[in-house]
């Protein structure tokens, strides 16, 4: 969408577009009230501001969206779409490193309670094992803070896929 189509869109509308980005009500609403926005870089850095910090529980609102890395998320929705197009990197047909992020990914999920999150898109596969290796060493306060700004950076970057010049 264009920013002149998003500034001028009805809220329930911009909110719509919103959501697959990061789906925090509070981040939503506020990106949506704020409008008109000058420029897309205006936005992105009102985005940031909003995201800046996510509560704890806007944070695992937005893990609950979430798919494990290495597994594709399913369904026609947006985010579902954007969850694939990201995980580009992660090849499934690779029988060795897909047995090893599964195995990251389940001892991640009991160490922490919650599912592996990081910003894929951009990474390769041996990239995202090596941040799930070092990220188990992390203690929770450490890890919270990494979740957090994943979650910045996936919302920033898909709104930035989501609304153009």
């Amino acid at each position: 969408m264009k920013l002149e189509q998003f500034n001028g869109a009805d809220r329930r509308e911009a909110i719509e577009l919103l959501r697959p980005c990061i789906d925090v009500p509070r981040w939503c609403d506020e990106l949506a009230d704020g409008r008109p926005y000058a420029s897309v870089a205006a936005l992105l850095a009102e985005a940031e501001r909003a995201a800046s910090p996510f509560t704890a529980e806007e944070v695992e609102r937005a893990l609950g969206h979430h798919p494990r890395i290495g597994e594709r998320a399913a369904g026609a929705s947006r985010e579902a779409t954007l969850s694939r197009s990201e995980q580009a990197g992660v090849d499934p047909a690779d029988a060795e490193l897909a047995e090893r992020l599964a195995a990251g990914n389940l001892a991640y999920e009991e160490r922490f309670g919650r599912v592996f999150l990081i910003r894929a898109a951009g990474r390769s596969a041996a990239e995202i094992l090596a941040a799930l290796t070092e990220r188990l060493g992390h203690d929770e306060a450490e890890e919270d803070e990494i979740v957090a700004a994943q979650l910045r950076e996936i919302a920033l970057l898909r709104l930035g896929g989501a609304v153009t010049a």
